[in-house]
């Protein structure tokens, strides 16, 4: 009984023998007949319109770069931490604004620019820098001038002040004292320009020997009826768009003396009642991360909405409101299926707007129709920038 048992069980084992040496065979085949991996390296176009920037969040460094027209990743600038980023107006650089430590979040700080080629997305070179200020979801602390020459970083070390960074020689210039001021604004053959605590524009001229500093009457109280500091500012113009928590919208025109517009309530514009700054009262008013997004083409003002009081502007938007800045009009209200705090609009004759919240699910949706076109899930919960060829 004892051999017999043995017997089966070594018939048994010469089975599974035999069909392991079969399928041994068939895996050395199956290797033998695939071709070896070839390694390759894509290139990108210049920034196209329809392309969208989506930094990724607090957690996950890297702003992914999608093609709105047909909803696919193309790449990723690298990018540390709290970092800002901005996009070569000739289209040919992506530029980071950034901080680092030899070991983590310890160790030797290293505060600079970094340079990346659009085509390939190689590093170029680092521009060391004083230091910027840390703090995420920016997109004013790091603006380009229009001509591409120069860069501007917001830093605060103890006091306000601007890096000026030279994008042709690649070398840090200076440093601008910029005391109460920030959210900075490209003022073309002037310097820049900034938002103050006392409600003024700051502009200074960088032409000289010596920066020069010269300020704008008051026009909004701060304490009051603060600005977003996320405003949008059109380079075919030279004008910057501005919405306060109260919903009231100024557009300010750039040069050496900047001019500032009355102001009107973006409420009004869509026949409801102004926001004010009474509390306990419910209203339409604007709020989010990114709350705004401008179309330089046609001057329409896209708005993420939602009903609270006044100093709920860090609320999601339920509802989009197309405003036509220039007739005072909003001529679109779209509700959100869900809440988004972050908005933007490809700069194309036929835009798109994308939303995305906390989810990190960023949805792009036809300017005209309000169809979604695509919904690119985890692509990244912190500022969306759009490519803006000139």
């Amino acid at each position: 009984m004892k051999f017999a048992a043995i017997e089966k069980l070594s018939a048994a084992s010469a089975v599974m023998l035999a069909l392991s040496s079969v399928a041994g065979i068939g895996r050395a085949e199956t290797r033998a007949s695939v071709a070896p991996e070839q390694s390759e390296v894509a290139t990108l176009s210049a920034p196209k319109p329809s392309w969208i920037f989506v930094n990724r969040g607090f957690v996950f460094p890297g702003a992914a770069i999608y093609d709105t027209a047909t909803g696919k990743m193309l790449g990723m600038v690298e990018t540390s931490l709290l970092a800002d980023m901005a996009i070569d107006p000739a289209g040919k650089y992506y530029y980071v604004s950034e901080t680092m430590w030899t070991k983590g979040w310890r160790g030797t700080r290293q505060d600079m620019v970094t340079i990346y080629d659009s085509a390939g997305l190689k590093l170029q070179t680092e521009i060391a820098m004083p230091g910027r200020i840390l703090i995420g979801g920016r997109r004013n602390n790091f603006v380009v001038s229009d001509d591409g020459k120069t860069a501007f970083v917001y830093n605060l070390s103890p006091a306000s002040s601007v890096n000026v960074i030279d994008l042709v020689k690649r070398k840090f210039v200076r440093t601008v004292e910029l005391p109460g001021c920030a959210s900075l604004i490209p003022n073309p053959g002037v310097g820049f320009s900034a938002l103050c605590s006392d409600g003024t524009i700051a502009t200074v001229a960088i032409g000289g020997a010596k920066p020069v500093t010269t300020r704008s009457a008051s026009f909004f109280s701060a304490t009051d009826d603060p600005i977003f500091d996320n405003f949008a500012y059109d380079k075919g113009t030279r004008e910057a768009v501005f919405l306060s928590y109260t919903g009231q919208v100024y557009t300010a025109k750039m040069g050496a003396t900047p001019t500032v517009s009355a102001p009107f309530s973006l409420q009004a514009a869509a026949g409801v009642r102004p926001g004010d700054t009474r509390p306990l009262d419910t209203n339409w008013y604007p709020g989010g991360g990114q709350q705004l997004a401008l179309h330089r083409a046609t001057g329409h003002l896209y708005v993420l909405m939602h009903m609270g009081e006044y100093w709920s502007h860090k609320a999601p938007g339920t509802e989009i409101w197309e405003l036509d800045v220039a007739a005072k009009k909003v001529v679109k209200r779209v509700a959100l299926e869900e809440p988004a705090s972050t908005i933007e609009v490809t700069q194309e004759a036929a835009p798109k707007v994308i939303v995305s919240g906390e989810s990190g699910t960023v949805h792009i949706l036809d300017a005209k129709s309000w169809e979604e076109k695509f919904k690119l899930e985890k692509a990244g919960s912190g500022i969306i920038l759009a490519a803006d060829p000139s």
